[in-house]
């Protein structure tokens, strides 16, 4: 079995350094890339028959689409700060082109394409923010594209778990088609830590085991979620950000908890 597990690369000469297709992953829905881009650097792309969300992940730059323009976009430098990112979505049958103004972390969302969205610009303020769980199962929520927001197919978000706490969690899935109980999603988690020397573990597996993957994620490094349950844990001293994309048949996250870990959750 092929690897859930992308580890980072180093830029090639267009500043990518993650890239995953839904060939590689053998799935249907999703697609990423990371970009490091050096100011003044520009990335330009169509986005034919897929739908786009371009998170600034760190780092500012020019974006413009067919229709659109904005300048000097984003002010985080790092994805610790207290601070939602900004983000672009384009729809399909268009074309973008980034420009970084300063060294810039894109992140570059792709999914299936086919209402009739226009181009926007998705503001920090617009983003919800919440802080989910207790104790060593906190963590730290920005929704950067949910299903209250118009879109086709995507679904991202990014979070924050504090070091020695525990992330998707207690153990979940969202890989049967069965509303309204469940959905059908494939997931992408793109890692960064801090100090980002650090380390730290994801679990994915199914209920029968015939999936059964534990990893050691670095910073840069990107976790494949097919199918099955996905937990994540930050080790002492070593802050965790994933930034997850996910899609599928329909555009809900409706997940279901590994029954033997649902106790945690009912207390």
């Amino acid at each position: 079995m092929q690897s859930l597990l992308s580890r980072h690369q180093n830029p090639d000469n267009t500043g990518l350094v993650q890239s995953i297709t839904p060939e590689r992953a053998h799935w249907k829905h999703v697609g990423f890339d990371v970009y490091h881009l050096e100011p003044g650097q520009t990335l330009q792309q169509e986005t034919g028959t897929q739908e786009i969300c371009l998170v600034l992940v760190t780092g500012r730059a020019d974006v413009k689409t067919s229709k659109e323009s904005w300048d000097d976009l984003g002010d985080r430098m790092s994805v610790f700060e207290e601070k939602a990112p900004y983000a672009v979505y384009v729809p399909h049958s268009d074309q973008f082109t980034v420009t970084a103004t300063t060294n810039l972390e894109l992140a570059v969302c792709r999914a299936p394409g086919f209402g009739n969205h226009s181009a926007r610009l998705i503001l920090p303020e617009t983003m919800g923010r919440e802080t989910r769980g207790k104790g060593t199962n906190t963590r730290h929520v920005c929704d950067i594209l949910p299903q209250t927001e118009p879109a086709d197919s995507l679904l991202v978000v990014e979070v924050i778990t504090p070091n020695g706490s525990w992330s998707s969690y207690p153990p979940h899935k969202h890989d049967t088609d069965n509303m309204p109980s469940e959905s059908q999603l494939e997931e992408i988690y793109y890692h960064r830590l801090q100090p980002p020397q650090g380390f730290a573990f994801q679990r994915v597996y199914t209920d029968d085991r015939s999936l059964d993957e534990t990893m050691v994620v670095h910073d840069g490094d990107v976790v494949m979620v097919p199918r099955g349950y996905h937990p994540a844990g930050a080790p002492h001293g070593y802050d965790l950000y994933y930034l997850n994309v996910m899609a599928g048949p329909q555009r809900v996250w409706k997940f279901k908890n590994d029954p033997a870990h649902e106790w945690i959750v009912q207390q």
